[in-house]
């Protein structure tokens, strides 16, 4: 009943340079598709909420019965003609 089992490792060739830095390249299209979901996820910058609250207080707290005024047009750009529709 002697069998005869090959348990020696398997022979695997050595990978070449093409496999090498597409297998790095993938690892490193990881890491940055993790980077930037944590950066949607994760808020860093806790002074823009800051700021953004405080000018949220002070359209609040001054006169709303302004209204917003249209663009200004500077002085070197020229009017804009009404163009007449054709019938």
């Amino acid at each position: 009943m002697s069998l005869d089992l090959d348990l020696s490792a398997p022979e695997v060739p050595e990978p070449t340079l093409f496999e090498s830095l597409l297998r790095y390249g993938l690892l490193l299209g990881a890491v940055f598709q993790l980077v930037c979901i944590l950066a949607v996820i994760m808020p860093f910058n806790k002074s823009y909420e800051q700021e953004e609250s405080t000018e949220k207080n002070d359209v609040k707290g001054g006169d709303q019965t302004k209204k917003p005024k249209g663009p200004v047009p500077q002085p070197r750009q020229k009017p804009k003609k009404e163009s007449k529709k054709k019938r």
